[in-house]
C-alpha cells in the first residue's frame, strides 16, 4: 500500500519548533510513520506571504502545493500545478467574489484540484463556489468531528467535493464517509505539524473497509489527482 499525505506543511510554524522546518526533518518524520510521500505547502506562503515565490522542495517524495490568491494582487498558478491551496480567510479574499470565481474557473479548466481548509471558508461560501464552478475538485481539509453534518450537506450536494482524514477522528467516521460517498472521495491527510500525524496514520492501518478502498484512501486518490 502506497501512503501519500495530501495535506502537509513544510517550514517553521507559529505553534513551535518542529522537525519539518526543513526537508531533511520532514523526510525523517515521514519515515518514522511509514508515509511514502507528501504534498506540501510551505508555511511562509500559508501564514505570511503567498505572493513572494518560495523555492519548492527538491525531493522526489515531496510535491509542492502552491498557495493561490486570485486577482491582480494575487499569485500566478504554476504551469505544472495539479494541486493548490486556497486560504480566503487568511489572505483576505472573497471565495465567491468575482475574482475568486474567475480564479476557480481557471483552475477547473486546467484540471487543478483545490485544498481548502474548513476554518478558511464558511459552508455557505463553499456551497456557492461548488455551485458556480461544479467541475472544480475541492478537497476540504482539517474538518473536525463537529463539522460532520455541514460536511455531509456539502458532499451530498456536490459530487466533486472531497475530504481528507486529518481531523476525521470520530469512531468509524472515515468508514461512514467512504461507505456513503465512495472511498474515491476520501484522501489520507494529516495537516501536520499543526495537527497530529500519528493519529491519522494509525487510523489508516485499522480502517474497517475493503483493502481496495483503504488503498485508494491511503494514496491512490491523491496520486490520481496529481496525474
Amino acid at each position: 500500500m502506497r501512503v501519500v499525505d495530501a495535506n502537509r506543511i513544510l517550514g517553521p510554524v507559529p505553534v513551535g519548533d518542529v522537525p519539518s522546518r526543513d526537508v531533511p526533518g520532514l523526510l525523517a518524520e515521514l519515515d518514522r510513520l511509514a508515509i511514502d510521500a507528501a504534498c506540501v505547502v510551505h508555511s511562509h506562503a500559508l501564514h505570511y506571504d503567498p505572493v513572494t515565490p518560495v523555492d519548492g522542495p527538491e525531493h522526489p517524495r515531496l510535491t509542492r502545493v502552491p498557495v493561490v490568491v486570485p486577482g491582480p494582487l494575487g499569485t500566478a498558478v504554476p504551469a505544472d500545478a495539479r494541486l493548490v491551496r486556497m486560504c480566503p480567510a487568511e489572505h483576505r479574499f472573497a471565495l465567491g467574489g468575482p475574482q475568486g470565481l474567475e480564479g476557480a474557473r481557471e483552475l477547473a479548466e486546467r484540471n487543478i484540484t483545490v485544498l481548502l481548509g474548513w476554518e478558511s471558508a464558511s459552508p455557505a461560501e463553499i456551497h456557492r463556489l461548488a455551485t458556480e464552478v461544479p467541475t472544480l475538485r475541492i478537497v476540504l481539509i482539517n474538518t473536525g468531528y463537529r463539522a460532520l453534518r455541514e460536511l455531509a450537506d456539502l458532499m451530498d450536494a456536490h459530487s466533486e467535493v472531497r475530504v481528507d482524514t486529518a481531523s476525521l477522528c470520530g469512531h468509524l467516521q472515515v468508514e461512514w464517509m467512504a461507505n456513503r460517498y465512495g472511498a474515491h472521495r476520501v484522501l489520507f491527510g494529516t495537516g501536520a505539524p499543526e495537527t497530529d500525524d500519528a493519529g491519522p496514520r494509525f487510523q489508516l492501518d485499522h480502517l474497517e473497509l475493503a483493502e481496495r478502498d483503504v488503498e485508494l484512501i491511503a494514496g491512490g486518490n491523491v496520486l490520481e489527482l496529481l496525474g
